[in-house]
């Protein structure tokens, strides 16, 4: 990949036709190592958020070697750049075929249900298996969170004790419960709550968890998103999980994905048209701006433009390239009032759910990836005010892992 030190660079040099992921390993450098230092819990890294192979080498340089992982060809692609990573196939239904393949193609172990049919389907699939990790997923409340998902996947509390009793029977492995309280979380307690709720699950089994696993939700920052601290969220995992009715030895896990990506990369679109407060761009809803479209949030833009803007400030919305009239985004999105056809507009905090979300709708959907050493617009560590350097020689590479994982943090 190219090297610019900002978007302007790239605009200057030759004007692209097709949008541009702008991406940062650095800052998923900086995030990795945060979670790593601050957070007393194995780091599982969330491979949807961004799948990218940039991602998973830039995480494997720095420390994470575990990977929660939805999907056979999530697999094989970590597979792929570090054969002896650990992966935990945390997706609550899956087909008889994903599993066999996962425990017998590519040695996966960890599985993750919600019923007692899919405690039954894994069994089955693997032939009966006696080292299976299982991982019971219940359902939690995802107050405060940006998204609910607590509709989709997990047991309700009353039957959760009854399925942890039958995983802990099934399996001469671990036995743990997870949780997730929504992505993008804004209230740091909800951890605390959701660990205090499992704990209770787990009392009235009758049985120790060899695994607490959290989940996602940990959050970025966007217009009108400001969450806490996330030294706060560290706080509410560590009390939580300090009360809970668990053995000296379980295991911690965590599974954030929209907190070590979404910094690391911003969308360079370009101006096709403008008509009066919207601007029609190269980019939409099909493609990396899927969040933007049908979730509505406003990401943080500027325009990138080789000359003086005006200094006003006008609301606008975008539509994307396709016909389709559903391909819009309200915004508001915040940009000079001359803002024209053939500028430039630079997306940011589209690390997570960005890429991974785009398709070929209508012919669209190719997009070019350059390297910025430029800071990102907002920044949950402090970064959005200096540049990161960026750490080229990871890039491309090979990660190759020990077999040796390093000690489990264990509570104490």
């Amino acid at each position: 990949m190219h090297t610019y030190h900002a978007p302007l660079d790239l605009v200057r040099e030759r004007s692209p036709e097709c949008p541009v992921a702008l991406v940062r390993p650095g800052i998923v450098a900086v995030a990795a190592r945060w979670f790593q230092d601050k957070l007393k819990a194995d780091i599982l890294y969330a491979v949807k958020a961004n799948p990218s192979p940039w991602v998973i080498e830039t995480l494997l340089a720095n420390g994470v070697r575990s990977f929660d992982v939805a999907s056979i060809p999530e697999i094989e692609l970590v597979r792929g750049l570090a054969p002896d990573a650990r992966l935990a196939f945390m997706h609550p239904v899956k087909s008889r075929v994903a599993i066999r393949q996962a425990y017998f193609d590519h040695g996966v172990r960890i599985f993750s249900l919600d019923s007692h049919d899919e405690l039954a389907k894994i069994l089955d699939a693997t032939d009966q298996a006696k080292d299976l990790t299982l991982i019971v997923r219940m359902a939690v409340a995802s107050h405060g969170s940006a998204y609910d998902l607590s509709g989709k996947f997990g047991i309700d509390a009353d039957a959760a004790p009854a399925l942890l009793l039958a995983a802990r029977r099934a399996t001469e492995g671990l036995m743990g419960i997870s949780f997730h309280v929504g992505s993008q979380c804004m209230r740091p307690t909800a951890y605390q709550g959701a660990m205090s709720a499992a704990s209770r699950a787990l009392v009235r089994a009758g049985v120790f968890a060899d695994i607490v696993d959290i989940g996602g939700g940990f959050p970025s920052v966007y217009p009108g998103m400001a969450p806490p601290a996330l030294e706060d969220y560290a706080d509410s995992v560590h009390r939580g999980f300090a009360e809970m009715m668990v053995h000296e030895t379980t295991e911690l896990w965590c599974e954030p994905g929209r907190a070590l990506v979404a910094e690391s990369t911003s969308i360079l679109t370009k101006v096709e048209a403008r008509k009066g407060d919207a601007l029609y761009l190269n980019d939409g809803a099909y493609g990396n701006l899927f969040d933007a479209a049908h979730s509505k949030w406003p990401f943080p833009v500027k325009l990138v433009r080789d000359g003086a803007a005006d200094p006003t400030l006008k609301a606008f919305k975008f539509f994307g390239p396709t016909c389709d009239s559903i391909d819009v985004m309200p915004g508001p999105f915040w940009l000079p009032e001359d803002v024209r056809e053939g500028d430039y507009v630079e997306i940011g905090m589209m690390g997570a759910y960005g890429t991974a979300m785009a398709t070929r709708f209508n012919g669209y959907g190719d997009t070019e990836t350059v390297l910025v050493d430029e800071a990102p617009m907002a920044s949950m560590y402090g970064l959005a005010r200096r540049s990161i350097p960026t750490p080229r020689p990871e890039i491309g590479a090979v990660v190759r892992l020990s077999r040796a994982r390093g000690k489990k943090r264990r509570r104490r």
